[in-house]
C-alpha cells in the first residue's frame, strides 16, 4: 500500500521543464509523421449521373477480340462529342483500318453517307455486332441510361461487373483522370465473343 501511495503522489507532481519539452517534441514528431487521411471517393449516386452525362471525352487504347477460335487485335481511338461518336480501329490483323461515325442520324463507315447497309458492313468486317450506342457509357464505367441493367460495385464504389443488353462487362483496373477514376481495363463478353480493351490515355472534358 505505501508503494502505491508513493507512486500516485509522484504522478501528481508537475513535469519538469525538461520533461515537458521532451513530451512536446515527441507529440510534434508524431504529428509530422502521421500520413494525411486519404481522400474519400465520390459516392456512386453522384458519379453515375455525372458520367452518364459526360459528352466530351477522348480515349486512346487497344482492343483484342476473340470470336470462338478466331481473333484479331487493333488500336482503338474514341472521340465523343455530344451525341456524336467517332471511332477509329486499326491494326495489322483482322479489320485493317475502319473509321466509324455514329450520330442520331445513323452510322457511317469510312466516310460513306449514313445508311442501313453500314451496320451490316461493319458487322461483316468485325465479325460481330459492336454495341456502339451502349459502349460510350460502358467505357466510362457506367450503364447506358434508360436500359435495364445489373451491376456489382467494388470496394471503391465503382463498377466491377455490369450486365446490360446481353453483354457482360468486367472492369478490373481504373486510371485516375480529371479528379475521378475511369476504366483502364475492360472485358466484354457476349456469347462466344470476347472483347478486351486496354486504355492507355483518357481525356475527360465533360
Amino acid at each position: 500500500m505505501p508503494i502505491v501511495e508513493h507512486a500516485l503522489e509522484h504522478a501528481r507532481r508537475p513535469l519538469s521543464r525538461r520533461a515537458a519539452a521532451a513530451v512536446s517534441a515527441a507529440m510534434l514528431a508524431a504529428c509530422a509523421t502521421t500520413p494525411p487521411a486519404p481522400k474519400a471517393p465520390q459516392v456512386w449516386e453522384l458519379r453515375l449521373p455525372a458520367l452518364q452525362q459526360a459528352s466530351a471525352w477522348d480515349l486512346a487504347g487497344r482492343a483484342a477480340v476473340a470470336i470462338g477460335t478466331q481473333g484479331w487485335q487493333a488500336s482503338l481511338n474514341w472521340r465523343q462529342r455530344g451525341q456524336s461518336s467517332e471511332v477509329h480501329i486499326s491494326g495489322p490483323l483482322g479489320v485493317g483500318a475502319s473509321a466509324l461515325r455514329l450520330t442520331p442520324a445513323g452510322l457511317s463507315l469510312d466516310g460513306a453517307p449514313s445508311g442501313s447497309e453500314a451496320l451490316a458492313q461493319l458487322q461483316d468486317r468485325l465479325g460481330f455486332d459492336l454495341p456502339l450506342r451502349d459502349m460510350r457509357y460502358w467505357l466510362l464505367g457506367v450503364p447506358a441510361p434508360e436500359e435495364a441493367f445489373e451491376l456489382v460495385r467494388n470496394g471503391e464504389d465503382r463498377v466491377q461487373h455490369l450486365e446490360q443488353a446481353g453483354w457482360h462487362i468486367d472492369i478490373d483496373r481504373y486510371l485516375p483522370n480529371a479528379g475521378d477514376w475511369l476504366p483502364g481495363h475492360l472485358t466484354l463478353n457476349h456469347g462466344d465473343v470476347r472483347v478486351r480493351i486496354v486504355v492507355d490515355r483518357w481525356d475527360l472534358l465533360r
